[in-house]
């Protein structure tokens, strides 16, 4: 299949090789409004080619897969030139309706790979859970066979399901890796370095990935230790503070008031 790429972010940076490794089809092109992310990207393709022009888009390949930010998504589709009409249209958002694309083509559907991406580091892409959606369910089962060349991990997932999978992972990714941002700015204030609680991080995801989160939770909120609390948000910058106080508060009432 030719297949033409709507962005080149962190997402198209490790589908768009793991398409072609699998062998479901060859990118041809790479779109992206700064061309240097784009030519990045072709670099690591078979033989794709990169173009930051709208009007220059391949119009006669068979999927075009929009791996771009959600905001975005609505201009970049309203800009781009008619394909043929059986072409499969696939976005990687967990957030977007498959509909979004539903003015594209009869063929339209959701590619969503629940992982967090960055260019530099390699991801093993047939360990990432994929979800899918099709508009009708022979879209389903060709998006299915494209997935499950990539992933042994494929499943179905309406829009709604995928939305609230995205929430859960903005909990357990996108915040949780703010929280350790936030403990390596105060560690290096001291002259520390997160090193210092490798152990301790290491421990903390074995026990939430082997048992339960909540039956693993530890710590002065959960023994309802107000002095400690109290001590902690006065050393704390203003903003933090409040982040620890409400953080605080919903690990007690967690712990207190449902049990």
């Amino acid at each position: 299949m030719r297949i033409v790429f709507l962005g080149a972010g962190n997402v198209a940076s490790h589908l768009a090789p793991a398409l072609e490794q699998s062998g479901v089809g060859q990118v041809y092109q790479v779109y992206s409004r700064t061309l240097a992310s784009a030519t990045s990207l072709c670099a690591r393709l078979q033989s794709a080619r990169p173009v930051n022009n709208a009007s220059d888009i391949d119009t006669d390949a068979d999927v075009y897969i929009v791996s771009l930010v959600d905001h975005a998504v609505g201009e970049a589709l309203s800009s781009l030139p008619a394909t043929r009409s059986d072409a499969l249209w696939l976005h990687t958002s967990g957030s977007l309706p498959m509909e979004t694309l539903a003015a594209r083509s009869d063929a339209y559907g959701v590619f969503y790979p629940l992982q967090t991406f960055s260019k530099s580091v390699e991801v093993d892409m047939a360990q990432v859970p994929i979800f899918i959606e099709g508009n009708t369910p022979a879209v389903t089962e060709r998006i299915r066979a494209m997935a499950e060349a990539v992933s042994g991990k494929v499943y179905y997932a309406d829009g709604d399901l995928r939305r609230r999978m995205h929430i859960a992972a903005v909990f357990a990714c996108n915040f949780t890796n703010y929280m350790f941002t936030v403990a390596d700015d105060l560690l290096r204030a001291d002259g520390l370095s997160l090193e210092v609680l490798h152990p301790l991080l290491g421990e903390t995801v074995r026990k939430a990935m082997s048992g339960s989160p909540a039956e693993g939770q530890t710590g002065p909120a959960v023994r309802g230790d107000m002095e400690v609390m109290e001590r902690h948000a006065s050393m704390l910058s203003p903003d933090l503070a409040v982040i620890y106080k409400m953080l605080s508060e919903s690990i007690y009432k967690r712990n207190h008031e449902q049990n």
